[in-house]
């Protein structure tokens, strides 16, 4: 059975980085896409980077352009998060999903397994 856990969360200033991974297990890396989506308090959950399993990455929120960087090691099952210049407004619970696609999906609907989600709080 497919499990995702994330890790690396944590409390940060502004101006910060952190780094989140997703390690994934029942299964291999090497079948997924995998999505990291976050959800802040009060609003929906959004997209907001993929890692496409036939390589390549999609970025789907603006707001983290230039800041953010997905980066996938099929050989340790982990996909990792790294934020750099954050900032309060980055504050969420962050959520690893994988998809069994080329191509990632901004749609949380098909994704097929998640993980628990891990907080990000950027304050001073």
């Amino acid at each position: 059975q497919l499990q995702l856990a994330e890790s690396g969360g944590g409390l940060v200033q502004p101006g910060g980085s952190l780094r989140l991974s997703c390690r994934v297990s029942g299964s291999t890396l090497d079948y997924y896409s995998i999505g990291w989506f976050r959800q802040a308090p009060g609003k929906e959950r959004e997209a907001v980077l993929c890692s496409n399993l036939i390589g390549g990455s999609r970025n789907y929120a603006d707001s983290v352009k230039g800041r953010f960087t997905i980066r996938r090691d099929n050989a340790e099952n982990t996909v990792s998060l790294e934020m750099d210049s954050l900032k309060p407004e980055d504050t969420a619970i962050y959520y690893c999903a994988a998809i069994k696609e080329y191509y990632c999906s901004r749609y949380a609907e098909g994704y097929e397994a998640w993980g628990q989600g891990t907080q990000v709080t950027v304050s001073s």
